[in-house]
């Protein structure tokens, strides 16, 4: 079963194998601050869902520095520097701008992903990713997770469907005009990801479907998908060990993988199909400890 994988995204957009490092800009969320509300999105952790990022004591260059240690032990490489914790795009500007320009300016790193919400896309903030997206390539990430209006609440998201949809429809307009006013490499635009999570509490197959191909309508360029994990400490998982919800098995997720990959286009990128949660932290499931294991099992289930 055959899709269009990140890897061959990066590759035809860069010639190379190109990697995402994780960093840190020391952002929070309105749902933490207290502007939509405290505790952020029901699954989250305390670091934001970005537990494997260097420490954001350190400047951006350093931690760029660091994380392609990690990665420089498999291979040499080119970066895409990802600001994934909390909402990237919620904060100063100008510093904001400053800490994507810090990590623009490292060697081999050859463009920039920020994780955010579509409820945090100011009209100044569109126009400077649109200034960026003139000379690099960059990837924003947006965290729909369903677009079941019930579920979306449980888990404490505090957007709305159509605020996704706006933002959307706004990216697309950049797009529209970047490639207006310049030729450009169908690629070199604005690309759009959003975030979606298999295995809510209540939600059935259809429910899950029914999310990407909303994602899909929207117009999204891109796809990640992980199954719902427990963490420790999370407000999810005092639902979890009250017994309110089970986690899916692995062969439930690879099925619903499987009905997912069917109904998406093949232009549409697929940015991820496992989670990839810090052990110390996970609560459940307990198969997605062993990610090679995973992937190797997933491997043979699209076969």
């Amino acid at each position: 079963m055959g899709y269009y994988s990140v890897s061959d995204f990066y590759k035809n957009l860069f010639g190379t194998k190109v990697y995402k490092i994780s960093l840190d800009a020391g952002c929070t969320c309105p749902t933490r601050d207290g502007t939509k509300g405290y505790g952020g999105c029901i699954f989250c952790s305390a670091n934001g869902s970005g537990d494997f990022v260097p420490s954001k004591t350190l400047t951006i260059s350093q931690q760029v520095e660091e994380a392609k240690l990690l990665v420089a032990k498999k291979v040499k490489t080119k970066y895409i520097a990802y600001f994934q914790n909390f909402t990237n795009t919620y904060g100063d500007l100008d510093k904001l701008r400053g800490q994507w320009e810090e990590a623009l300016s490292c060697e081999d790193v050859v463009g920039i992903a920020i994780a955010t919400r579509p409820d945090c896309l100011p009209a100044n903030c569109i126009d400077a990713l649109s200034q960026l997206a003139e000379k690099t390539f960059v990837q924003l990430e947006l965290g729909l997770q369903t677009s079941n209006s019930k579920s979306a609440e449980y888990i404490r998201r505090r957007f709305s469907n159509s605020d996704y949809e706006n933002a959307l429809a706004r990216i697309h307009a950049v797009n529209n005009r970047l490639c207006a006013d310049r030729e450009l490499n169908p690629l070199q635009k604005i690309h759009l990801v959003t975030h979606i999570i298999f295995g809510l509490p209540g939600e059935t197959a259809e429910d899950m479907m029914n999310s990407v191909r909303y994602a899909i309508k929207a117009g999204t360029d891109g796809i990640k998908i992980a199954n719902l994990y427990v963490l420790k400490g999370s407000d999810l998982e005092k639902d979890y060990n009250s017994g309110k919800f089970n986690v899916l098995e692995m062969e439930e997720y690879f099925d619903l993988l499987k009905k997912a990959i069917k109904i998406i286009p093949p232009e549409i990128v697929i940015h991820r199909l496992t989670g990839d949660p810090p052990k110390k932290l996970l609560t459940a499931p307990k198969w997605v400890e062993n990610k090679k294991m995973v992937l190797n099992q997933l491997k043979k289930a699209l076969e």
